[in-house]
């Protein structure tokens, strides 16, 4: 069982920047695929970005340019670095976790961004 923790939620300015941080219960460089997603209410689950371990990258284009996803391996943790948010970026902010390209995800309890003045 991969245990995942989302936390660097919170309220922002539109315009603003926020980090998420996804701290993860094992080795990282062990796991095949870490994800991004988001939900906003009344909306389905939405993919945003994901890195696996050959080193593959890929963004959603309603964020392509504006969010990075990145990985400490050291920290076993994986980022998602956020700019220039706007308020349709408002959602509950969730890291995901695969062991293998066709295994099921591991999730985390997500964490809450409101863009908003």
């Amino acid at each position: 069982q991969v245990q995942l923790v989302e936390s660097g939620g919170g309220l922002v300015q539109p315009g603003g920047s926020l980090r998420l941080s996804c701290a993860v219960s094992e080795s990282i460089a062990s796991l095949y695929r870490l994800a991004w997603y988001r939900q906003a209410p009344g909306k389905q689950r939405e993919f945003l970005a994901f890195w696996t371990r050959v080193n593959m990258y890929a963004y959603t284009d309603s964020v392509r340019g504006r969010f990075t996803i990145s990985r400490d391996n050291a920290k076993n943790t994986v980022y998602l670095q956020m700019n220039s948010l706007k308020p349709e970026d408002t959602a509950v902010y969730y890291c995901s976790a695969r062991r293998g390209p066709q295994t099921d995800d591991y999730w985390g309890q997500g964490t809450q961004v409101t863009v908003s003045t």
